[in-house]
């Protein structure tokens, strides 16, 4: 997503991604001039492309698929389908654990996934606008909150958070 074009502007850089050297291990050269106008050579400096943190994707979504596992009492368990946001699979699996508990009593060492997938935008290509609505606990008291981003894709929405 941040890599540099042949031009060295600071808006040809898609979403802020401001680089820290302009192209990946390209040269530059800079002549040096003296007072009388004479070409003293060119000093060759090796620059290396570094990405921005902040135009990588921190956060992924995923959606897994499980159940409780299968009972004498209840052969055939209700299918449950999350959509969540998560840095890695093992973090998305433990938060789907930790909803089942609240949701169905329903833990990791009694139930069993089905499938995880991770999912991915249709056309990321187009700058989209993302509302996303969220609860927080401060201090003194519970929030809920409504904040919008600008991305490509949802989750560097999610990841601008």
């Amino acid at each position: 997503l941040c890599s540099s074009s042949s031009s060295n502007t600071y808006r040809d850089f898609p979403l802020g991604c401001v680089p820290f050297g302009f192209g990946s291990s390209r040269l530059q050269s800079r002549s040096t001039h003296s007072p009388s106008g004479h070409h003293r050579g060119a000093e060759v400096k090796m620059v290396k492309f570094v990405a921005d943190p902040s135009c990588q994707a921190k956060m992924h979504q995923y959606q897994i698929v499980g159940r409780a596992a299968p009972t004498p009492k209840n052969p055939v368990p209700k299918i449950y389908r999350m959509r969540l946001f998560a840095k890695n699979t093992v973090l998305a699996k433990s938060r789907f654990w930790y909803f089942m508990k609240k949701l169905n009593k329903a833990k990791k060492s009694g139930g069993e996934l089905l499938a995880v997938n991770e999912l991915f935008d249709k056309g990321p290509t187009k700058v989209k606008n993302y509302g996303i609505w969220l609860r927080y606990e401060s201090r003194t008291n519970t929030h809920n909150m409504y904040k919008e981003f600008r991305d490509v894709t949802i989750n560097g929405a999610v990841s601008q958070m």
